[in-house]
């Protein structure tokens, strides 16, 4: 009688633990490869103090996980190729991956690793992370904007989301010609996320 108890009882442990972990709450994270085909990193910067130039890196690559039900879970990792700065002027852009600036064939990758995410309100985060940019790691701290979500004409299912936020390229080691081009730099990063 005992031994059956105690198979039952195994019986009941095993049960629960297999519905537990084929619940919602058990994958509740969905993981999206980011489309360079509809994201974007732009920035801006202030040129002899008159008017701003702006650009952008193309082909971004990354990878999102959110966790709707648990945003702590939730993390990104984005990163670009210095040597994909476009400011649609071949000239600029070709100073612009020299050791002047980005040193691209030194400093090859620019990246931003999430460490931590936090809700704000329905549409909005804030994310906690670090950002290496010309071979320099700082922490940076961004609020993102959940931009939407939803099913593609192709049967997928996409997300995106929106940070701006600015940083100063001296703080990274960039100083060639702070006279002349500004030490800010605004970013806007936009994301579109297609879900595995």
């Amino acid at each position: 009688m005992k031994t059956r108890i105690v198979s039952t009882t195994v019986t009941i442990i095993m049960v629960l633990g297999l519905l537990a972990a084929s619940s919602p709450l058990a994958s509740a994270i969905e993981t999206y490869e980011v489309d360079p085909e509809h994201s974007a990193i732009v920035f801006r910067i202030k040129h002899l103090g008159i008017t701003y130039v702006y650009g952008r890196f193309n082909d971004m690559s990354g990878t999102l996980k959110i966790d709707d039900q648990t945003p702590a879970n939730s993390s990104v990792q984005i990163s670009a190729k210095a040597a994909n700065v476009d400011t649609a002027v071949a000239e600029r852009d070709d100073h612009l991956r020299n050791p002047d600036f980005f040193d691209a064939k030194k400093f090859q990758t620019i990246s931003f690793s999430s460490k931590s995410f936090k809700k704000l309100d329905q549409d909005a985060y804030e994310v906690a992370g670090a950002l290496n940019l010309h071979g320099i790691t700082r922490p940076l701290t961004v609020n993102v904007q959940h931009t939407g979500s939803g099913k593609d004409p192709w049967g997928g299912y996409r997300t995106g989301y929106e940070t701006t936020f600015t940083i100063k390229r001296s703080d990274f080691g960039m100083t060639t010609m702070l006279n002349g081009v500004g030490d800010e730099v605004r970013i806007t990063v936009s994301i579109e996320g297609v879900r595995k």
